[in-house]
């Protein structure tokens, strides 16, 4: 087959309808409409370039159409080529957040569009759906603030920066009450929060899990809370083997309590024994950091209320008599 040909099969078969084959589902809640997230059992694959592209997050495996055939398979190209044939004129299952249109992006670069958004003000409409929905303490939004990690995202939605190592910005994670995404144009690197000088490392999935962790643990000295963004490229590798190469350093595998999640912790279990780092495995209670932080926040709720309700009036506390 001539490359022309090629172009032409690869241009007719959407990498969606490999996935919808081999019994891949989209997961709705995980997926943008530049990345749509499709999940079979614990294998997980990211659908890129308008379906012409794919990642697998857990692995370096990538490529077109054809790669995923032999990727899923174990195919020799020759046969995922005919495997890829066979699909032409399948049309993939048509979902309904496919159809909504978004405003087209601004040309101007993402540092660009970083300077135009204002960070988060107290009662701002970020900020009420980070201390409010999210039960971030006031404490930790402000710190993450002050470390320049935060901006006001459109339709009261979070911007949480990611930087490289130089403190160059690199994207951003999107999170709202309707929203979650990354930075068009943008490249997943780190957010982090915390102290500087870091002897411990506390790698999470996502900036809110991090803030969250970092809410728990009272953002602990000498501690650096991570978000990987929910993604594993090249440069996020690069960026923790950086920082896990200080001596003396701690990796604590954050990640979510899930089969993704311990998967996650394998990669950074490999990757503090390539540095020397010691390693832990920190676990939720919950799904993740946040559902932590919002049962931990009800359950200080009601104890305050059990103590307002339980104590006794002032007059009696001085030892005068009770009225009446």
């Amino acid at each position: 087959m001539e490359k022309r040909e090629l172009e032409e099969l690869r241009g007719k078969v959407a990498c969606s309808a490999v996935l919808e084959t081999a019994c891949f589902a989209i997961d709705l809640k995980e997926s943008t409409r530049r990345a749509v997230k499709y999940r079979r059992g614990d294998d997980i694959i990211i659908v890129i370039h308008d379906g012409l592209g794919w990642f697998d997050p857990l692995s370096d495996a990538k490529g077109d159409v054809f790669r995923l055939v032999e990727h899923l398979d174990g195919l020799p190209f020759i046969a995922a080529l005919h495997a890829v044939a066979d699909l032409v004129g399948f049309v993939p299952k048509e979902h309904q957040w496919q159809r909504q249109s978004r405003n087209k992006v601004p040309d101007i670069s993402v540092a660009d569009r970083w300077r135009h958004r204002r960070k988060p003000w107290r009662g701002s409409a970020t900020w009420r759906y980070l201390t409010g929905e999210r039960a971030l303490p006031p404490t930790i939004v402000r710190t993450a603030i002050a470390q320049d990690l935060l901006r006001e995202g459109p339709q009261g939605s979070m911007w949480a920066a990611h930087r490289d190592l130089a403190g160059n910005l690199c994207g951003w994670e999107e999170r709202g009450p309707d929203w979650r995404g990354f930075a068009s144009g943008g490249a997943k690197t780190l957010f982090a929060l915390g102290a500087n000088e870091a002897t411990r490392l506390c790698v999470t999935e996502a900036a809110i899990d991090a803030m969250s962790l970092g809410a728990l643990e009272g953002l602990r000295g000498g501690t650096l809370y991570l978000s990987t963004g929910g993604g594993w490229s090249p440069a996020t590798s690069a960026a923790l083997l950086a920082l896990a190469t200080v001596r003396g350093m701690t990796v604590v595998a954050a990640s979510d309590n899930n089969q993704q999640g311990d998967t996650y912790a394998a990669r950074l279990k490999e990757l503090a024994a390539e540095t020397g780092s010691r390693f832990e495995r920190l676990r939720p209670g919950l799904g993740d950091w946040n559902e932590d932080l919002k049962v931990e926040g009800k359950k200080k709720e009601e104890t305050n209320k059990w103590r307002g309700n339980c104590r006794m009036p002032a007059a009696r506390i001085k030892g005068e008599a009770p009225p009446g």
